[in-house]
């Protein structure tokens, strides 16, 4: 099912899609949050070991990896550092762009997963922080080709919040995966500049005095001033040389030098 545009006045009609639009975005970012805390709960209690779920690069069996790394985080800490961005961004991206997200979200999964599989280095490399930069990649470069409000406000939002992920992209710490966070970063860019028209526009708030024509308003209309011919004339000049009246010439003083 479609998920309607905002539309800028807040009508019957238009409360209920958005809070359908909400409805959607929540369960969306819910059930990838259910999937992660899932398989850690798993691997935790039946001893499970979670490198054998991720992406190892070149090696046939880590190919399952591409699917699956994003599930499996090597500790709690790491778990739970992944958890609250991908709740927000999740929300965010399935609320503002839900067409977008149905072809940016599993791209993002999967070809980050690929990028890992093809150039990282020789490890094991698990989480959900490769997708997380995807996501906010995507929100911010999104917001600003829209360049609507929601976008704009969502575009400031994330790089407020993980504004730093654009360090991260590069190698700082040796058993973090930078490749993950790069190769999610990369394939957010292009899935904005390639799907950042794939939802429709919200409509723009129209003002009424963008509705007003350009005659004029009347004289006595309050804090309008009237037109110059609209101003009656109370006093006109004379207007032959009788009327203006005769120029008489002052003597001369005696001490006065000649012109």
């Amino acid at each position: 099912m479609d998920i309607a545009p905002p539309t800028p006045e807040p009508t019957e009609t238009t409360v209920r899609y958005d809070r359908e639009r909400i409805r959607y975005a929540l369960y969306g970012a819910a059930f990838l949050i259910a999937g992660i805390w899932a398989v850690w709960f798993g691997g935790w209690t039946l001893g499970w070991s979670m490198s054998d779920l991720g992406v190892v690069p070149r090696t046939l069996a880590g190919l399952a990896g591409i699917a699956f790394a994003p599930l499996a985080h090597a500790s709690f800490d790491h778990l739970m550092s992944n958890t609250l961005p991908l709740a927000v961004l999740a929300t965010l991206m399935l609320y503002a762009y839900p067409r977008a997200a149905r072809i940016a979200l599993p791209a993002i999964w999967l070809l980050s997963g690929l990028g890992v599989w093809l150039f990282a280095r020789e490890s094991a490399h698990v989480g959900m922080s490769g997708v997380n930069h995807g996501l906010m990649f995507f929100l911010f470069l999104i917001g600003l080709l829209r360049r609507d409000r929601l976008g704009i406000a969502i575009s400031l939002v994330v790089f407020f919040l993980w504004g730093g992920m654009l360090l991260t992209v590069l190698p700082r710490e040796e058993h973090v995966s930078f490749e993950y966070h790069l190769a999610g970063a990369v394939v957010g860019l292009l899935a904005a500049i390639t799907l950042f028209r794939l939802d429709p526009a919200p409509a723009r708030k129209r003002y009424s005095w963008e509705d007003e024509d350009d005659a004029p308003a009347p004289a006595d209309a309050e804090l309008e001033l009237p037109r110059p011919a609209q101003v009656p004339v109370l006093w006109r000049g004379p207007s032959t040389a009788e009327e203006r009246g005769v120029i008489l010439a002052f003597p001369r003083r005696r001490d006065e030098p000649p012109d």
